[in-house]
């Protein structure tokens, strides 16, 4: 019977399941290579998509550093600069009296014309046709006058002198000038009248207005009445000093609650019980915590609004959850045979911990705070229930001072009137925030190998 069958197929049993097998190994091996293929397209089309963003992000936002900004020989006309000479120390006068003395003189600086001063030096490169005041003051930022008032208040022997100054032009003339204003609307829906759009278009022409780096991006803090000049610095010490509470509050706190709950907790169903919460609380929505920091510290402790001190707890609570877990799988990944031998040599538990597992976990506990730190640098929606969002024109001195946060400035000038303006500011505050957060993410990886090749 198996000789016929054998006959009829012309095969041998040993080569049917030889057949088989390889059939099958095909069929294993191509849907492992399929497998490796759908995995390798995903990590593409991740890839793909992330250097879309960040290749629109860059696109839209490395123009805003460099910003349109008017060169020209300013004339400190003394006919304009109507002032007393600048007082000077007298050897019989206290300090509070010379003080006095320059409030008053400085109080006559605030009186001039500042604006007439800036028009007249554009109306001298000039000087063959009238140009309107309206027209040429309109070229400059009203944080102008306050900068030219600043530089003779710190030199006065610039009366009836000419000097050079480079100033910053006025948002509307930037948008203008880089071609982001349709030119072919009608003069009624332009921002600027036809005589100012001309003056400028002269002025770049005679090489009197281009672009240049706009350290007032860093140098500055926001403001509504001079576009032109917003800059990043008082949101970025906002940051900075909710970052530096969340250092000193969050993770000494979620280290020390790691290290209790998995080294020295009994294990019942209370601890059970706790795990279990800290592990929701990192899937809690962000806004939550917010409303928790807006009843807790402002309601009931009667903490000032949109204050650092406050953005900062709230950050606190909210990266707890992450600190606690992140510590408690770095302990976890220490040996046990590490604990074992510690205590075998005589040391207690607490020897033991502190002493050989922390050490060896350190890595992976620095890792999980400084990633809860830049997960605490870019949130929004706590800090905007808190008052946050709130207009800030001033760099906060402490963490009770009145302050924003980098991604709520991002917020707020994504929603402002002069679209045309922030839009390509946006994204250079989303440039500037992604930035640290990439840097904070190096440093956690840095140390992370660092100290990984020192226990090893």
């Amino acid at each position: 019977m198996t000789n016929s069958s054998t006959l009829s197929t012309g095969l041998s049993a040993r080569e049917m399941v030889q057949a088989r097998m390889a059939k099958t190994l095909r069929r294993r091996h191509r849907r492992e290579r399929n497998f490796r293929l759908a995995g390798l397209t995903s990590v593409c089309v991740a890839l793909a998509c992330v250097l879309l963003l960040f290749g629109s992000i860059l696109n839209r936002g490395l123009p805003a550093f460099w910003q349109s900004t008017i060169e020209l020989p300013l004339y400190f006309d003394p006919q304009i600069i109507k002032v007393d000479p600048a007082p000077q120390p007298l050897a019989d006068e206290s300090p509070a009296q010379f003080r006095e003395r320059e409030l008053a003189w400085r109080g006559q600086l605030a009186r001039i014309n500042w604006q007439r001063l800036l028009a007249d030096s554009v109306q001298r490169l000039y000087p063959e046709e009238k140009i309107d005041l309206r027209h040429s003051r309109a070229l400059f930022t009203r944080a102008s006058q306050h900068e030219v008032r600043d530089l003779f208040a710190a030199n006065p022997q610039l009366l009836g002198q000419t000097t050079d100054v480079r100033l910053l032009a006025d948002a509307n003339v930037d948008v203008w000038l880089r071609g982001n204003i349709d030119r072919s609307l009608p003069d009624n829906q332009q921002q600027l009248s036809a005589q100012t759009r001309e003056l400028a278009d002269r002025l770049k022409a005679d090489d009197h207005i281009g672009l240049k780096f706009s350290s007032s991006l860093f140098t500055n803090s926001d403001s509504r009445s001079s576009p032109a000049s917003a800059g990043l610095l008082g949101a970025f010490m906002g940051s900075f000093y909710m970052l530096l509470i969340v250092l000193l509050v969050a993770v000494p706190v979620g280290v020390c609650a790691a290290i209790y709950l998995e080294e020295f907790a009994p294990k019942n169903r209370w601890v059970d019980l706790i795990e279990v919460n800290i592990n929701n609380l990192a899937a809690v929505p962000s806004i939550v915590f917010g409303l928790l920091g807006a009843a807790l510290f402002i309601n009931w402790f009667r903490l000032p609004m949109s204050a650092p001190l406050v953005g900062g707890l709230v950050l606190s609570l909210m990266s707890l959850p992450t600190v606690i877990i992140a510590t408690r799988a770095a302990l976890q990944a220490v040996p046990g045979s590490i604990r074992q031998a510690a205590l075998a040599m005589g040391a207690s538990n607490t020897q033991t911990v502190f002493h050989h597992v922390l050490p060896l976990a350190l890595p992976g506990v620095l890792t999980g705070a400084i990633l809860a730190v830049a997960q605490s640098l870019g949130e929004t929606a706590p800090l905007l229930l808190i008052g946050m969002n709130a207009f800030v024109a001033n760099v906060p001195a402490s963490p009770m001072d009145q302050s924003t946060a980098l991604s709520v400035q991002i917020f707020l000038w994504q929603g402002h009137e002069l679209r045309n303006f922030f839009e390509a500011r946006t994204s250079a505050a989303i440039i500037v925030l992604l930035t640290l957060m990439i840097s904070l993410n190096a440093i956690a990886i840095y140390l992370r190998k660092r100290l990984e090749n020192k226990w090893s």
